[in-house]
């Protein structure tokens, strides 16, 4: 396992982030692709009026009662490694990024160092704070309101997993009734309005087929 990691440090610039570090900012101008008018309308307290029953579904995806807001969008990243999990990423944004801890709020695994289809769920989750998985203008809403998924695994190179889809279909699924997410604020990181360029999450890991599939 040190070796692994040793070699992928070494070798690899992206870090368990989507190569959100090294990518250009495009320009935002006004009437662009990537002006605020196409961030999406914020959602008032939808927790509020969209909780119901909850079958099968895991004690730990619902968060403090006390400390639950207002979420309005879902972010899928790829980890753009092939290994991997909460923990690992967590360490590496600790160290390089220098960030508080992993960036993102849940972590499906790849059955390489969690198991494959498993849900992990993050402090920032727990804590209800903005995450650090996506870079976007104006002020970062992405992190701020926008709950980040991120599967293991390259998905330029692999496809996920059927267990990674089923799990993350079960999650996006809960994550809509709760906060009345409609599906075309299911996004993948490349997709959100004004984030950076990036290819994440991977070219066989598709947004659309995705939405439709949550249909």
């Amino acid at each position: 396992m040190i070796n692994r990691v040793c070699i992928f440090l070494c070798c690899v610039c992206v870090l368990g982030g989507c190569g959100i570090n090294d990518e250009p900012m495009p320009q935002i101008v006004s009437g662009s692709s990537y002006a605020p008018r196409v961030i999406p309308p914020r959602i008032i307290a939808p927790k509020q009026n969209v909780r119901g029953s909850y079958s099968n579904i895991s004690r730990s995806w619902f968060p403090p009662s006390q400390l639950e807001k207002g979420w309005r969008a879902v972010i899928v990243h790829h980890s753009a490694t092939d290994f991997g999990n909460a923990a690992i990423f967590d360490k590496w944004h600790r160290e390089r990024n220098h960030w508080e801890g992993v960036g993102y709020d849940f972590v499906i695994g790849n059955g390489t160092d969690s198991d494959d289809g498993e849900v992990e769920v993050t402090f920032r989750w727990r804590k209800q704070i903005p995450g650090a998985h996506c870079r976007a203008e104006p002020n970062n809403w992405a992190n701020e309101d926008g709950i980040g998924i991120c599967l293991v695994g390259n998905f330029d190179k692999t496809a996920p997993s059927s267990r990674q889809i089923q799990s993350l279909l079960k999650l996006i699924h809960f994550l809509q009734k709760r906060y009345g997410i409609p599906n075309n604020r299911i996004y993948g990181h490349q997709d959100t309005p004004g984030a950076r360029v990036t290819d994440c999450p991977g070219r066989n890991l598709s947004i659309s087929r995705l939405r439709s599939m949550l249909n």
